[in-house]
């Protein structure tokens, strides 16, 4: 280790004293048979009268927080998994041997404390220690200041002592965790069955982005990391899976941002017999159960604004929403020269070889997107742009496809599944001849998802939903960095 210091070095001294004395510095022989917040749940209501006649005996096992002394007692702080209590200490309450252990003891170790509830002078519930050991000799000290912006990068980087010392990192991985599980159950009692598809694919299909490649040696052939689990979820409702859903990861060969991961989570769920706008109900459903759940109510605070999860989402067609939001006369979507100079004045990259589809798609992201504060379904999508999408009956130029936009960004993507094999061969070798031209993010030709459906998939709606943007907005959490556990990062230098 390159980075000793003088506190390091007295640490590391203190576990060779213990080795010294023949005990094992790191004992796992010690079983906690309380937590913090199970304590607090059952006695805190307790008076220190009623507390004293208690004839039990607690005992917890954390990291050390906080600790002072005085003369011959002093109080620590210990957090478990499930908060923090506090535990007094006096030499004449312990043996020798704990007491001299209790004297070693640093700030970041975990420590075992047994011992009766009483409270302090100031009416705080604690551990009356009867005993001490420390389990876990911390060599490192944890950081005296960790707040502010140019401890960012490390908080990333070393998140372990992110968790320890900042108690509001951990609530947003809590809060993550129970957003999973509350959609996990949501689907569940729909009838939804959870299904697991393959992370290494020979196609890198269901989106348009570009794959990470790895090799396989056993096969001698190249394997992409999936972009998507779509295609593959749609091969089981083939299979009579009517509704199947998954909740894992998807990697795409693309840039980091405060949006933007490699390495994302992803709900995707499809369910047969149903409807793109069947899917923005359920979406509605879903997204007001988890503002409820987790943020107590249906309307929270993103970033100093006020977002609402009260239903109905406000749904406008693309051209609609251009036209409310982005301030562009109707006129202007019918004339490919009017679009083509208005993305100019954007400064947005035309060729002029842009069907009138693309050209609308464009002006939508450019001047719209970032506008949609409040939950907003966008529908009827170009169909250049949704390979997988079912074309619009009245309108074979759309297709029944919908994001939904809170805060400027796209949370959830969904469609009615194009289900004519012959259309979607048609479309994949579309997409073949742009990735000629030179776009790398074409979907590419799967034959084996047509000869699927070739064998007859049902009607069906789909639907992805980014797990990591929408606990970005549910926790109030500014950058998608500050609700994945270890965000990719460069090379420490």
């Amino acid at each position: 280790m390159n980075d000793e210091n003088a506190v390091t070095k007295i640490r590391r001294e203190k576990i060779e004293k213990v080795r010294a004395s023949g005990k094992n510095p790191y004992p796992n022989d010690f079983r906690p048979e309380n937590c913090a917040a199970e304590i607090f749940a059952n006695f805190d209501s307790l008076s220190a009268d009623e507390l004293g006649k208690l004839n039990k005996r607690f005992s917890v096992a954390g990291r050390i927080v906080a600790a002072r002394a005085f003369g011959k007692a002093g109080f620590i702080k210990i957090m478990d998994r499930s908060g923090r209590i506090q535990a007094y200490l006096a030499k004449d309450k312990l043996s020798d041997l704990d007491y001299s252990s209790y004297q070693d003891a640093d700030i970041g170790d975990i420590v075992a404390v047994t011992g009766h509830l009483f409270r302090t002078k100031t009416n705080e519930l604690s551990i009356h220690a009867e005993s001490f050991r420390v389990l876990t000799k911390a060599i490192r000290p944890l950081p005296e200041k960790w707040h502010g912006l140019t401890d960012v990068e490390i908080r990333y980087r070393q998140r372990y002592v992110d968790l320890i010392v900042n108690p509001d990192v951990r609530n947003v991985f809590m809060a993550r965790a129970k957003i999973i599980q509350l959609i996990r159950n949501f689907f569940i009692t729909r009838d939804y069955v959870e299904v697991e598809t393959p992370m290494m694919q020979p196609v890198a299909g269901g989106a348009l982005a570009k794959p990470f490649v790895t090799h396989h040696n056993a096969l001698g052939m190249d394997l992409f990391l999936r972009i998507a689990p779509e295609l593959y979820l749609k091969r089981l409702v083939v299979g009579g899976f009517d509704r199947v859903f998954e909740i894992n990861r998807n990697f795409r060969n693309e840039g980091i941002s405060t949006q933007h991961n490699p390495e994302f989570t992803m709900l995707e769920f499809y369910e047969a017999y149903a409807t793109y706008e069947d899917l923005m109900t359920l979406t509605e459903e879903l997204l007001h159960k988890l503002a409820v759940e987790i943020c107590g109510k249906e309307g929270f605070s993103y970033q100093g604004t006020e977002i609402s999860f009260k239903r109905p989402f406000e749904r406008l067609t693309m051209e609609e929403a251009i036209i409310k939001y982005g301030g562009v006369n109707r006129t202007v979507l019918g004339d490919r020269d009017k679009m083509i100079a208005l993305l100019k004045e954007s400064h947005v990259e035309v060729t002029g070889r842009e069907g009138r589809g693309r050209l609308v798609q464009a002006i939508f992201e450019e001047r719209v997107e970032k506008k949609l504060i409040q939950p907003t379904f966008i529908y009827a999508w170009p169909y250049e742009t949704s390979p997988l999408a079912r074309r619009n009956d009245q309108n074979p130029e759309i297709v029944d496809r919908f994001e939904l936009m809170i805060y400027g960004r796209e949370i959830a993507n969904g469609f009615s599944e194009l289900n004519d094999s012959q259309d979607q061969y048609q479309r994949f070798r579309e997409q073949v001849e742009e990735r000629k031209r030179g776009n790398e993010e074409a979907h590419p030709l799967d034959a084996d998802y047509v000869r699927a459906l070739e064998y007859g998939l049902p009607p069906t709606a789909g639907e992805g939903i980014g797990i990591d943007r929408l606990v970005m907005i549910l926790t109030d959490s500014p950058s998608i960095r500050d609700v994945i556990l270890f965000p990719h990062l460069k090379k420490e230098t």
